[in-house]
């Protein structure tokens, strides 16, 4: 009786890991669309983008944030940023694609944040979801809300999610990625190839 019940536990964990293993895509990363944050601290974040210029700094200071203001607000921030170049990262809550990629965004605007502008837009996604993603996935800039995709369409950005959208140092649109990057290196390579040419 005790070895049956010894080898039905032995069996019940076995179970488990493969279940878990399954559920969280095994040692190649992630098969479902959860993020997988890097748990930064703000201490972190701060330390490793000290030194920015003003500009970007202005950004590091509204870390995970949501903004309002509209096509207008957008704008007049992206004029601001003239001279560096930017990154956009339309993303919404609900979009799998988007929660898979967010912590690329988190590490690579730590790796580049004192040369590159990182900005969200939050696209036809409910405030209160955005903030309580932001809250558990955060990112050392801001993103503006884009309730009804104003933003999105001035950007050529339309209905799709998510959407990457780079801008040079001038305040010229260089590339548009649609959907979802695949790992950090890519959206490396492509900060590099659009972003600091």
């Amino acid at each position: 009786m005790r070895r049956v019940l010894l080898l039905v536990l032995a069996l019940g964990v076995v179970a488990a890991l493969v279940v878990g293993l399954g559920q969280s895509g095994g040692a190649d990363g992630p098969a479902s669309s959860q993020p997988v944050s890097r748990d930064v601290s703000p201490e972190a974040a701060a330390i490793a983008l000290k030194g920015a210029p003003a500009p970007l700094a202005a950004l590091h200071e509204r870390d995970s944030e949501l903004l309002g203001g509209g096509r207008g607000a957008f704008e007049r921030r992206l004029a601001a940023l003239r001279g560096y170049p930017v990154v956009v990262n339309k993303w919404a809550s609900w979009c799998g694609p988007c929660r898979f990629e967010f912590p690329f965004f988190q590490t690579q605007a730590l790796r580049y944040g004192k040369s590159v502008a990182f900005l969200g837009l939050n696209a036809g996604d409910s405030s209160d979801d955005a903030r309580r993603f932001l809250g558990r996935f955060p990112v050392p800039f801001p993103s503006y809300e884009d309730p009804k995709e104003e933003i999105s369409r001035t950007l050529k950005a339309g209905a799709a999610y998510p959407v990457t959208i780079f801008f040079d140092r001038r305040g010229r649109l260089t590339y548009l990625h649609q959907g979802n990057y695949d790992g950090d290196s890519a959206l490396a390579a492509d900060i590099r190839r659009y972003a600091l040419q």
